[in-house]
């Protein structure tokens, strides 16, 4: 059973190695990502250079189990938007949210904004700790 949800920039930290790649290491076969996160994350490597079948093997050698970005999901991410835009936050991050709260898990990212929510969801930032930033009642 998993224990977390990846967002794209967790799972670009590890195959970048990247700071916080040693922390999704350490959690990868507990770890499930959304659809909407492979998208983001084949969209960024690709972006960078990578073939797009070289891009799709990279990912598909981590044994991820992808979860489909269903109609429920979509709902759910498209209520976060009131909730989320003063930091910003993009459909797949949303889409990563949504996706913890649906299934009660601990969501992990490198996006050092994440700190600033009080969602009902666990947010685990993967680079440190999180800098001293006045939180946001979002």
């Amino acid at each position: 059973m998993s224990k977390y949800v990846l967002d794209a920039s967790a799972l670009l930290a590890l195959m970048n190695n990247e700071a916080g790649a040693q922390r999704v290491s350490d959690v990868l076969t507990e770890s499930v990502i959304g659809a909407v996160n492979v998208c983001e994350t084949f969209g960024k490597l690709v972006s960078a250079g990578m073939s797009p079948d070289d891009a799709r093997t990279s990912i598909e050698l981590l044994n991820l189990e992808v979860i489909p970005f269903d109609t429920k999901l979509a709902y759910s991410a498209g209520a976060l938007v009131p909730r989320t835009k003063k930091l910003g936050l993009s459909l797949g991050d949303r889409a990563c949210l949504a996706l913890g709260m649906a299934l009660d898990r601990t969501v992990l990212t490198a996006d050092l904004l994440w700190h600033k929510l009080k969602m009902d969801v666990t947010v685990e930032i993967i680079r440190g700790n999180a800098p001293a930033l006045p939180e946001l009642d979002i």
